[in-house]
């Protein structure tokens, strides 16, 4: 267990810089944005490369930021009976969730982006917008994003394994929406 426990440190440690990045993308989207507006209030001048890019930080923000809300155990989550139940039995729930439905859809969804992203890569795909961006950096985020969320899964899961046999504190802190 112990061997597992530090295959889920890096795993942990590697999203988390990972995170870093993608925190770094949201003041650089902003930037960019209030640039662009300025720009164009104040000169007439813009360009759809500087839309376009604001997407791809958008889109880059959420699939590369997602492992890292995983790890910190704030997702989204149906809480109808969730907050309610024993330490236990929400670990347990973890567990069978993110066996039998996260670890699918995220290697199924990452396995199927690959292509995408390869054919794109391959015919150098641009924008069909004028001035437009290259469209292989983003569709890399999709495979990427996807396959450090099945990393991150694999280390919840050992997580949780861990806390069930009592080789870790139990720690699934969740705080709950307020509306």
């Amino acid at each position: 267990m112990e061997a597992l426990l530090t295959v889920s440190s890096v795993i942990d440690r590697l999203n988390q810089k990972v995170s870093v990045f993608a925190d770094w993308l949201v003041l650089l989207s902003c930037l960019i944005s209030a640039g662009n507006a300025f720009s164009r209030y104040s000169f007439s001048i813009s360009s759809n490369a500087w839309l376009e890019i604001q997407w791809y930080m958008f889109g880059a923000m959420i699939l590369l930021g997602a492992s890292y809300t995983l790890k910190k155990n704030e997702h989204v989550r149906v809480d109808i009976l969730y907050g309610h139940l024993s330490t236990r039995a929400q670990i347990w729930i973890d567990l069978i969730g993110g066996v039998l439905f996260l670890l699918p859809a995220t290697i199924i969804i990452g396995w199927l982006a690959w292509p995408m992203f390869h054919n794109s890569f391959l015919q150098n795909e641009i924008s069909s917008n004028a001035g437009g961006l290259l469209r292989w950096p983003i569709k890399l985020m999709i495979p990427l994003g996807f396959w450090l969320l099945t990393l991150q899964g694999i280390s919840e899961i050992i997580k949780r394994i861990a806390m069930l046999t009592g080789h870790l504190t139990a720690d699934v802190h969740y705080e709950r929406p307020l509306q």
